[in-house]
């Protein structure tokens, strides 16, 4: 097995894949807060851990991917209260939209979604366990997390609890608080002056022995992988914007309640996606829906797009990236469809020669991706090897067995991405009237009427196909 290295936020350089049991791996993303349609923002990070999760179990880990589900959020009771419907309905409903495009984008890794209201007695249960330690303390509206009683606070996102009073991304406000960075954990339920819609309740409310109320956002993360993983795991992804405050909250709360470091040994977060230059999100109103997009564009392409750039570094949408992805899958589709059609037999010295090349590319395609998941790099090394053996194709180096050994790899690598659909490659893409003039110019050509060929070969040219004339027959080619 090739060694892996992977970069770790936590450590922030590129650090060799060593699981903390064997070859099992434990690896925890964050999921959606279930209040919208999601979008592809959203399937960015989805995406890369589910074709990340199908590399590990490749070379041989078994991997076991959790994936929380926040469905009871101060976002889902707020669009809750504009609709006029129960806060724990419209999670549901959105937490099965969710699904329906995880389907759609053909995301299958993921074993387990762990919704937060199915863990209420796990979160409640680390909640006592913090208050009698010490690192909680009570306000009038719930229990809050004292930051100050930490050592090495923001060590993932490197910023000292002092600079974390500036933030109030998604961390509550009350004066009463010991430090403006203290988070939440659990969260009273509301008093009679908040106004209620008629008949609908104002939010989701649970008994604990702290008082009646629902999770903050942070704690429900640590309940659930303490849970299924334990105190300690392999690995813990998500998006960039989730660093600080929520992961640097979820390293805190773990690791003072087990006394045990770290929490996740390797930290992965996955770069932004932009849109005409600014992050795509659902506050800015700038973004597209994975349902929506989908309509325009194949699961293939969607997963490629985001496949081909490295995991950690930016992407920005464009129709100009999307021809490019179509023009590059239509290449390998191409260059399939041309080795499946092959009968030739070869001498044993190209039996070889080919034999080696598609042990080099097998062996650097491996090494892109065992060098921090690098797409970029091993998509490189596929469209070399398509390119040189198109050129063996065009010499008749490239025999039937061979191509059938390179198809398979092709099938192999699809395992893990995604990006090809070969039940396509059964079926002819080419249109029924260049078919019918293609085999007019057979005709001609059988006649020696090579002018009347030629002008026929310009019309095929029309529809934007190219005819090559070999010895195991005319191939038809895209252009």
């Amino acid at each position: 097995m090739e060694k892996i290295r992977i970069y770790n936020t936590l450590t922030g350089k590129k650090d060799l894949l060593k699981p903390l049991k064997g070859k099992k791996i434990n690896l925890f993303v964050c999921g959606p807060t279930v209040y919208d349609f999601m979008h592809i923002g959203n399937a960015r990070t989805i995406i890369i851990f589910d074709c990340f999760a199908k590399y590990l179990k490749q070379v041989g880990f078994d991997v076991f991917y959790l994936q929380n589900i926040t469905d009871v959020d101060d976002k889902i009771i707020l669009r809750a209260r504009e609709k006029g419907v129960e806060a724990q309905d419209l999670a549901e409903a959105f937490f099965k939209e969710y699904l329906k495009d995880m389907a759609l984008a053909h995301v299958t890794s993921v074993k387990k979604y762990a919704k937060a209201t199915d863990h209420i007695k796990e979160i409640t249960s680390q909640i006592n366990r913090l208050a009698e330690k010490g690192y909680a303390y009570k306000l009038d509206d719930g229990i809050y997390f004292d930051i100050s009683k930490v050592r090495n606070y923001g060590k993932l996102s490197h910023r000292t609890a002092l600079q974390a009073e500036d933030s109030i991304s998604r961390i509550d406000y009350h004066k009463g608080k010991k430090n403006r960075g203290d988070f939440c954990l659990w969260k009273f339920s509301p008093q009679a002056t908040i106004p209620v819609v008629e008949n609908i309740k104002a939010e989701p409310s649970w008994k604990s022995p702290f008082g009646a109320g629902r999770p903050g956002w942070h704690i429900e993360d640590t309940a659930i992988t303490e849970k299924y993983f334990g105190a300690q795991y392999d690995i813990h992804g998500g998006g960039r914007d989730l660093m600080f405050p929520h992961h640097e909250a979820e390293i805190t709360q773990m690791e003072a309640v087990s006394g045990k470091k770290p929490m996740a040994k390797y930290w992965m977060h996955t770069g932004f996606l932009t849109i005409n230059g600014q992050k795509m999100s659902k506050s800015l109103n700038n973004f597209i829906t994975i349902g929506n997009f989908l309509k325009r564009y194949s699961y293939q392409q969607l997963r490629f797009w985001i496949a081909k750039n490295l995991w950690r570094s930016p992407i920005d949408y464009s129709e100009g990236a999307m021809i490019e992805v179509a023009m590059s899958l239509e290449k390998i589709e191409e260059f399939l469809r041309k080795i499946t059609n092959l009968k030739l037999q070869i001498t044993n010295k190209s039996k070889i020669q080919n034999s080696k090349l598609l042990k080099k590319f097998k062996e650097d395609f491996y090494a892109g991706l065992a060098d921090d998941f690098n797409t970029p790099k091993a998509f490189a090394v596929l469209f070399e090897f398509i390119k040189e053996l198109n050129k063996m194709l065009d010499e008749n180096l490239v025999g039937k067995k061979e191509a059938g050994e390179i198809y398979r790899f092709f099938e192999e690598i699809n395992k893990i991405f995604d990006i090809i659909d070969f039940e396509k490659l059964k079926t002819s893409n080419v249109p029924k009237e260049v078919m019918e003039l293609v085999k007019q110019r057979e005709e001609y050509r059988k006649n020696s009427q090579w002018q009347k060929a030629d002008e026929v070969r310009q019309e095929i040219a029309k529809y934007g196909f190219s005819v090559d004339d070999t010895k195991d027959g005319t191939v038809i080619k895209k252009i």
